[in-house]
């Protein structure tokens, strides 16, 4: 049993390493993300293993195929990253991870709310310099605010939860939502005027790309927090940064944008070129932009090892696609 393992970073070999000798998988760690280029390092082993910023287009589906490659393994709960129908078309299974820790994401959320309200990050940096002024660092109690989650799955519940112990109203929107959940569901406008603070838990899908852009931001009041640790593609960061610059949000909490593929899980600090919206993005002193961390818990890191390398051996033992993602697609349509 052996496993292609793509963009690999140190903590990947921390955790599954000790996982796969256990169960007796052989894992060759490739630094290169997979994509059509390198698809083809695949070659000789039984399944690929990617991670959210790989590029697994229709080629590279295609030449994961093509060198023997019998099933695909998503280390992340995130999909888009994988032309799903070109893997369908070639009966490829696609495995993923749908809920290695929903508290460890919903958690972080929460902890980038609280420090662009309470403005954390610029007493911090304050600080560091011996400025101990609190001036210009007021923020809100978040009790008796309304709170609307999208997307209410493992994670939006989990976040849900975390903010009802605050004290806040909660009203939900979901494509599909939960009726025995006991959550307030409305209708998306209705989550846009009356929310004081937003936040995203929801795939990104075709349907719901940029679902954050101009008209959407119009609808919100004013002072209104975004918070999104679910997918960059979610918001249009044009128009992200259009609102900031009209003085919109009263604050943004970010752990995904568009242009992450190139920058995120790598260090970039030296690279004299830098991305320009991203430098425009982090110009706001009411934005934080974190590096799509929100996972990385010792717990959640240990549960994508066991859950990932699990689907693998169930798959190849026993045909087992309880994770497939097409699957998945399938069951909600």
């Amino acid at each position: 049993m052996k496993i292609a393992f793509f963009d690999t970073k140190p903590y990947d070999k921390v955790t599954f390493t000790p996982i796969a000798k256990d169960m007796g998988i052989e894992i060759k760690y490739f630094d290169e993300k997979l994509t059509k280029e390198t698809a083809d390092l695949a070659k000789g082993y039984d399944a690929s293993c990617s991670f959210v910023n790989d590029n697994v287009t229709a080629e590279a589906v295609q030449t994961l195929k093509d060198v023997g490659v019998k099933v695909m393994l998503l280390r992340c709960a995130g999909f888009d990253s994988v032309d799903l129908k070109k893997a369908k078309e070639l009966d490829m299974p696609v495995l993923r991870v749908p809920a290695y820790s929903p508290s460890s994401v919903a958690e972080f959320a929460v902890g980038l709310l609280q420090a662009v309200n309470r403005k954390i990050h610029i007493g911090y940096n304050r600080t560091q310099e011996f400025n101990f002024s609190i001036d210009g660092l007021l923020g809100r109690d978040l009790r008796g605010k309304t709170a609307g989650v999208i997307g209410t799955g493992k994670i939006g519940k989990v976040l849900i939860e975390i903010l009802n112990g605050f004290g806040m109203n909660i009203i939900a929107y979901d494509l599909y939502p939960d009726k025995s959940s006991g959550i307030k569901y409305v209708d998306m406008d209705t989550l846009y005027k009356e929310s004081d603070v937003i936040s995203l838990h929801t795939p990104l899908t075709p349907e719901n790309k940029h679902m954050i852009n101009k008209d959407s931001i119009a609808k919100m009041k004013d002072d209104v927090f975004l918070i999104n640790t679910a997918r960059g593609g979610l918001v249009k960061t044009e128009d992200l940064i259009e609102a900031l610059e009209n003085g919109k949000f009263a604050g943004v909490g970010l752990d995904v944008c568009e242009q992450e593929g190139e920058y995120f899980f790598e260090d970039k600090s030296d690279k004299p070129e830098k991305d320009e919206t991203l430098k425009k993005l982090l110009s706001f002193d009411n934005l934080i932009l974190t590096g799509h961390q929100a996972f990385f818990t010792k717990e959640a890191t240990d549960a994508i090892a066991e859950i990932t390398l699990n689907n693998f051996v169930n798959y190849l033992k026993d045909g087992d696609v309880t994770n497939e993602v097409n699957r998945f697609l399938d069951s909600i349509k």
